[in-house]
């Protein structure tokens, strides 16, 4: 029988086991949360949201949706399936967890599963619109990345660079309107979008490395003729656009800026979506920790009003006071923030809009602000 001496060290030995045992466990679960995390944010093939709402029946020129969230929402979207897609209008009917919405096209069999997207088209401009464009190849320092070329009459150019996991469909909204302007569009790729060079390790950077095919993009418009250029941003796309202003030797030839419920500070971001999956605010600096040791990110570089751009052209910025992403509230800061970094903004929020839906809920009024911005910053020359 063993002493009480030793039996206590046994016991103690045990516990600082258990101790030990518990600590590493929640350390492991703290970096696979991280782990998780990171990739749902740094690796292209998360970033493309699943199919779920259901199309329940259809008629001439109508498509009925089970219910929800989404299906509901205001104004006009594209709808996409597997192999399919179409444009839907307005909800014209509610009624026993259905809506009924407008349909434009031809809608998938009953009981398909789509969802609703604010690129309302997924085609080219010619086949969407009906406005001619050249299909160009941008030399980017990863290779050459496709982008469609929209020519017009004035010799600034609009770069138009789509969000996280979107396409450069997402800039057919704007086109007719930038078009009308008598301004020419480049409606670009980036690394890791389909058809464009990977990066080198296949991650996003969340516009860390992405501005660099903006700046080629804008070097290619440049040496086609333009003599200065509008940058147009979505979500990430606004991020891109905010360091190419910090850090693009190029950036003096930005004469102007629209941004479309931008990223100004992936914090903000990550920490609302952290909310949105139920997930404590303070895990995200495990998030933010893992990414940048995965992607070697500065978070706070992207704090636009912590880090004002070197160059701060005349930009109007635009959310939906519904968004679900990217926080309202970072563009309210930054539009609050401008007069004091000596930065005209123009602030304009879609209270109904979800997120990259302010075109989508009201296209007149969207288009008519741009037009009215562009006009009172002399782009169209």
């Amino acid at each position: 029988m063993s002493s009480p001496k030793v039996r206590g060290r046994r016991r103690l030995r045990i516990a600082l086991i258990s101790l030990v045992t518990v600590f590493v466990l929640l350390v492991a679960g703290v970096v696979g949360f991280g782990w998780y995390y990171s990739g749902q944010l740094l690796e292209p093939e998360n970033s493309r949201p699943g199919y779920r709402d259901t199309v329940t029946s259809s008629a001439a020129g109508t498509v009925t949706l089970a219910e929800s969230r989404v299906s509901a929402l205001p104004g006009r979207w594209g709808l996409v399936w597997p192999g399919g897609g179409a444009e839907v209008g307005p909800v014209t009917r509610r009624s026993q967890g259905s809506v009924v919405r407008e349909l434009v096209g031809q809608a998938p069999p009953d009981g398909t599963r789509v969802r609703l997207e604010t690129s309302v088209w997924a085609t080219d401009p010619r086949t969407a619109l009906g406005l001619e464009h050249e299909d160009v190849r941008v030399p980017t320092e990863l290779g050459d990345a496709p982008a469609w070329l929209v020519p017009a009459t004035s010799s600034t150019w609009v770069v138009a660079v789509h969000g996280r996991g979107g396409t450069r469909a997402e800039a057919l909204r704007v086109t007719p309107t930038l078009h009308d302007l008598g301004l020419p569009v480049l409606a670009v790729t980036y690394r890791n979008d389909e058809g464009a060079p990977r990066s080198p390790d296949g991650l996003y950077h969340l516009g860390d490395t992405e501005w660099r095919d903006v700046e080629a993009a804008v070097r290619f418009a440049r040496d086609r003729g333009a003599r200065d250029v509008v940058l147009y941003g979505w979500s990430m796309g606004g991020a891109i656009v905010g360091q190419f202003l910090t850090r693009s030797a190029d950036a003096p030839l930005v004469r102007a800026v629209v941004l479309d419920a931008p990223v100004v500070s992936w914090t903000d971001t990550l920490e609302l979506q952290s909310r949105n999956r139920g997930v404590p605010e303070q895990l995200v600096p495990i998030a933010e920790l893992v990414s940048d040791w995965r992607a070697d990110l500065e978070f706070d570089r992207f704090d636009l009003a912590d880090h004002p751009p070197a160059h701060r052209p005349p930009t109007l910025l635009f959310h939906g006071g519904a968004d679900g992403t990217v926080p309202v509230g970072s563009s309210r800061e930054l539009a609050a923030a401008a007069p004091r970094l000596d930065w005209p903004v123009r602030y304009v929020e879609v209270p109904a809009a979800e997120h990259t839906a302010a075109w989508n809920v009201d296209p007149d009024a969207y288009e008519e602000a741009v037009t009215e911005f562009l006009d009172s910053v002399d782009t169209i020359r």
